[in-house]
């Protein structure tokens, strides 16, 4: 049975550490094999090593914690409108589309993961900390993924009509 939702929402428990399901969702989402200490292990790892550069720079315009990094870094990298190709006469269409909440988390937790593993030769903990510090800087290619998925979305405005 395809598209049908699991009940993972009803079921997902807040993380330890932060007491938020967001950050639980994404330890969810790092996760291999079924190895959740691991993944825990590795997202804890990226919080430690940006509150160390927090600590260390104290930058003005940014938070204190690592926390509230990893929740304006996923502001950052938030789509608001995707394109999705659509048949309508014989032609195919790129239709520009809002997205729900849901969809929207779901791409920014894929582009910011995805963009951390493309990195090789570092730890992942050290490429997710990385990304996510970028990000929070509104700079990175999580954050170049969804300016090119804005870009598409403008471009083909003049089909938003087919949306349905």
């Amino acid at each position: 049975m395809a598209g049908k939702f699991t009940a993972s929402a009803t079921q997902l428990r807040p993380d330890p550490r932060y007491k938020d399901l967001v950050v639980a969702k994404f330890i969810n989402c790092i996760m291999y094999d079924g190895k959740k200490a691991t993944a825990t292990r590795v997202v804890y790892g990226a919080f430690d090593l940006i509150q160390n550069k927090l600590d260390k720079d104290k930058p003005e315009n940014l938070p204190k914690t690592a926390f509230e990094v990893f929740q304006l870094a996923l502001d950052n990298v938030r789509p608001n409108v995707e394109v999705r190709s659509k048949r309508i006469g014989g032609a195919n269409y790129q239709v520009p589309m809002q997205l729900n909440k849901r969809r929207q988390q779901s791409l920014t937790f894929r582009w910011v993961i995805g963009s951390a593993r493309e990195e090789k030769g570092k730890p992942i903990a050290t490429r997710l900390a990385k990304e996510l510090w970028d990000a929070a800087m509104n700079t990175g290619k999580a954050v170049t993924t969804k300016e090119n998925t804005h870009r598409m979305a403008e471009a083909n405005r003049a089909f938003a009509h087919f949306a349905r």
